[in-house]
């Protein structure tokens, strides 16, 4: 029967065997220890590098860990260990509101964003934001919770800079005393550059033939706001009153203006200046000076743009009238002041550019030289003003008398010249025959209680068969006006070929 106890031997191999484990457990201890040790070190210089505060806590509130920035972040005590602190008890985050949102986010196991303001961080205080977020155990329940908070100060001041400048701007644009109203096209713009990706490069012939996608596009622009001038200029009591549409509503119209609009969004042209006729609710026409502008920061979108409109239409009357002023003046400079017929001047200037075109185009070209037969007479029985006011009811006659383009002339005291353009010797007899006829069956001066009755005599000369300048003209139709007075007056005479 052997023996139940080992030997030396084996003894000695199982302490060293022992040894051997106890070695190698101490070098993997060592390991984890210096492992832990690196992920710790690790894990503090990342909390304590980055650019927001890191805190943790268990559910009962006990600060279990806190970097750098939550410490230089929120007023802790500088003379105790942080970790000691009941964080659902801390002022500063109680007097901010912040403690019932840790509770809530460990009950309901949620993450919460809270913001809130500390005053007891600096001089100005602190717009403060807190990422705050569960910690759960292998039990889905909360242990605990991880909080990160950030310091938005700058970026609420930079909100609150824009909400003051947007509310400027709002205050600007509605009181302003030039109508504006501000639209958004960047749907617009953003399906013109799907057109030309597609392969449209001709965006006018496109239009033209498909003139539905013109309504297509304007009804992608939206109004976002009109001011009170705008109102007033449109004579609308209610912005209501605008909510079906500022376009025109002739078809032709609209598309024109439609087709202008979306070429200048494609070109991205939007500031030209141009004027345009509009009618307001009423039924009134104004005048408009138009400019768009794109509010800064949105020139890629085209998501904001002012246009205002001048209403220039008494600067347009006041240039009408002064263009009426004008022609007026002209007229007058040329125009006979007792009569109203022209005067010689223009006689001159017209019948030379007359003789001109009637050469090129190959017409002829007639006048009528007249002259009242016996006038000194009527002047010397009933007045010089009555004369006056016979000459005047002579050219009256010769004026209904006539038609465009023909016209007639004060040539001097008691004598008239009739332009015929177009017209040739048998017809500018019966023209004549015609004036003549319609003076003897006229009785003058009646008004005045006069019976007065005038007859003329009538020399006609046409050009080339008599002449073919102004002065043979004139002289060929007085020549032979001349020798009517001589024969007898009171009639028509017709004159002979060029003189050699």
């Amino acid at each position: 029967m052997g023996s139940q106890y080992p030997t030396v031997e084996e003894l000695v191999s199982e302490i060293g065997a022992l040894r051997r484990g106890l070695s190698e457990a101490e070098e993997r201890r060592i390991k984890a220890e210096n492992a832990l040790q690196n992920i710790e070190q690790r894990n503090r210089l990342l909390g304590d590098s980055a650019p927001f505060g890191i805190l943790t806590a268990d559910i009962k509130g006990r600060i279990t860990g806190l970097n750098r920035k939550m410490r230089e972040m929120l007023p802790w005590p500088p003379d105790r260990d942080l970790t000691s602190i009941d964080l659902f008890e801390f002022k500063p985050l109680v007097e901010a509101g912040i403690v019932e949102e840790f509770q809530h986010c460990a009950q309901a196991r949620k993450p919460v964003i809270s913001k809130c303001f500390s005053g007891a961080t600096h001089d100005a205080g602190s717009h403060l934001r807190f990422h705050i977020s569960p910690v759960l155990g292998e039990a889905g329940t909360a242990t605990g919770v991880l909080a990160f908070l950030e310091d938005i100060t700058h970026q609420k001041a930079a909100e609150e800079g824009v909400r003051e400048s947007e509310e400027r701007y709002r205050l600007l644009f509605q009181y302003c005393p030039i109508a504006l109203i501000e639209r958004d096209a960047s749907r617009l713009k953003d399906h013109i550059a799907q057109l030309q990706a597609s392969g449209i490069t001709d965006l006018s012939d496109y239009l033209h033939k498909n003139r539905q996608e013109a309504a297509r596009c304007m009804s992608m622009i939206k109004t976002v706001a009109f001011n009170d001038a705008f109102l007033k200029l449109l004579e609308a009591d209610h912005p209501d009153q605008l909510k079906d549409g500022l376009y025109p509503t002739d078809p032709d119209e609209f598309f024109r203006m439609a087709q202008e609009v979306i070429l200048m969004i494609a070109r991205g042209d939007i500031s030209r200046e141009r004027e345009r006729v509009i009618f307001t609710l009423k039924g009134n026409k104004r005048n408009v000076l138009i400019k768009a502008l794109i509010v800064s920061g949105h020139e890629d979108t085209f998501a904001r743009i002012i246009i205002s409109l001048v209403d220039i239409s008494e600067r347009k009357r006041a240039e009408e009238a002064l263009r009426t002023s004008e022609q007026q003046f002209r007229e007058q400079a040329l125009r006979d002041n007792l009569t109203g017929l022209y005067n010689r001047r223009y006689l001159y200037g017209s019948l030379s550019d007359l003789i001109e075109t009637s050469k090129a185009n190959r017409l002829p070209l007639s006048l009528i030289f007249m002259d009242l037969d016996d006038f000194k007479q009527v002047v010397d029985v009933y007045g010089h003003l009555n004369g006056s006011r016979a000459i005047q009811e002579v050219a009256a006659t010769i004026r209904g008398s006539i038609r465009e383009p023909a016209y007639a002339v004060a040539y001097a005291g008691d004598e008239f010249v009739v332009v015929l353009p177009g017209s040739n010797q048998s017809q500018a007899m019966e023209i004549a025959g015609f004036i003549r006829s319609q003076m003897n069956h006229t009785v003058y001066l009646r008004e005045l209680g006069f019976d007065v009755k005038l007859n003329a005599s009538f020399g006609i000369g046409t050009f080339p068969d008599h002449a073919t300048d102004v002065t043979g003209l004139l002289a060929a139709a007085d020549r032979i006006l001349f020798a009517i007075k001589g024969r007898g007056k009171n009639a028509i005479g017709l004159a002979g070929p060029p003189q050699s």
